[in-house]
């Protein structure tokens, strides 16, 4: 069956960065567009950045204004997001998903704080 399973989330201080990564089994990876999004207790899940199949197309939210990047391996069935300068609103529980798909993995949770 389809799994998506999320790690490197962690705690960081302001400014610092992380890399998550999603490994994607049961389903044709190369053949996927990919996406991360995001969710705050009380809030909606919200898309962070989506990539497209073998990776030619990225599209970010405004928020990421330049600080993340998406990114994946094909030949490793794996999902990035490489995040930079963190702000505490960036503070959420991150999930892959495969698009066009319900197709979503636990998440990893990333806190910003000092």
């Amino acid at each position: 069956q389809v799994q998506l399973v999320e790690s490197g989330g962690g705690l960081v201080q302001p400014g610092g960065s992380l890399t998550l990564s999603c490994v994607a089994s049961g389903f044709p990876f190369r053949e996927s567009g990919m996406s991360w999004y995001r969710q705050v207790p009380g809030k909606e899940r919200e898309l962070v950045a989506q990539i497209s199949n073998l990776g030619m197309s990225t599209d970010y939210a405004d928020f990421v204004n330049g600080r993340f990047r998406i990114a994946r391996n094909n030949g490793l069935n794996t999902l990035y997001l490489e995040m930079n300068n963190l702000k505490p609103e960036d503070t959420a529980v991150y999930f892959c998903k495969r698009n066009q798909y319900q197709n979503w993995g636990r998440g990893t949770q990333v806190t910003v704080s000092s």
